[in-house]
């Protein structure tokens, strides 16, 4: 029960990486709002996770969806301990074919939906006083280049940057501000990066699945069970010295 009377809200809760650390902040004896624009969706993912589960329906690519969500959540929990910034969108593309839609809507998403849920949860903790805790996801694509990801890579490397900018920023209020970086991640997700491979790298469906599955040196794909206790540790007072810092939970994908 190491996060006991604490409040999250987790953006891209509905299914995977969301859905998996909502499911842990809970069995750490936390209540979670689970945010999603898909309403249906995130409201039988919180039906499935019991009492302590709120369901959110928030757009993060719309201010107006940003602050009725958190409004939401708060009147729900009564406060706001933590955010796990975690919704985010994925396309792949040669360089030549990147189309300005694809940029756009994955800088709305990933970056600017990070940026100002940050900042709805930041202004919260502020008003409410006793700090608090919030986690970006980044990716291990945010980390270095990759031949066909170049927008995606670009995104998640803007995440690291404002976690290292909001940690300075915010830690005057007591309000830590970390990352994690996971590399390849088992789920639905991958099911759609695989498809992005098969059409551009000429591979059968399943092929780079398997084959970035084996070049991991852990072994294997991770699962999102596989972030949790990265999740769960740095919202607890245990992390209360680490500031502004991306942690990779890879199986040793990447060395930072």
């Amino acid at each position: 029960m190491r996060l006991a009377g604490k409040t999250a809200l987790i953006t891209g809760a509905a299914r995977g990486i969301g859905l998996e650390f909502a499911r842990a902040y809970i069995a750490e004896g936390a209540r979670v709002a689970l945010a999603d624009i898909n309403e249906a969706a995130v409201r039988a993912a919180a039906e499935g996770l019991g009492p302590q589960a709120v369901p959110v329906v928030l757009d993060v690519t719309r201010q107006d969806s940003i602050d009725a969500g958190f409004a939401a959540a708060v009147a729900a929990l009564g406060r706001l301990d933590i955010l796990v910034n975690n919704a985010a969108l994925f396309t792949a593309a040669p360089i030549v074919e990147i189309t300005r839609a694809d940029y756009d809507r994955l800088f709305a998403v990933n970056v600017a939906g990070t940026l100002f849920c940050l900042q709805a949860a930041a202004r919260q903790m502020i008003a409410q006083g006793g700090g608090g805790t919030i986690i970006n996801m980044a990716s291990q694509a945010g980390r270095r280049g990759e031949s066909l990801v170049g927008v995606y890579c670009a995104t998640k490397a803007a995440v690291i940057s404002l976690t290292q900018s909001a940690g300075l920023n915010l830690i005057s209020h007591g309000i830590n501000v970390n990352a994690i970086a996971p590399g390849v991640v088992d789920g639905e997700h991958w099911d759609g990066v695989d498809a992005f491979f098969a059409k551009y790298e000429g591979k059968v469906l399943g092929q780079k699945k398997r084959e970035v599955g084996d070049a991991v040196p852990f072994g294997r794909m991770g699962t999102a069970a596989d972030l949790t206790g990265m999740a769960i540790f740095l919202a607890t007072p245990e992390a209360k010295y680490i500031v502004a810092q991306c942690f990779g939970v890879d199986g040793g994908n990447w060395m930072a």
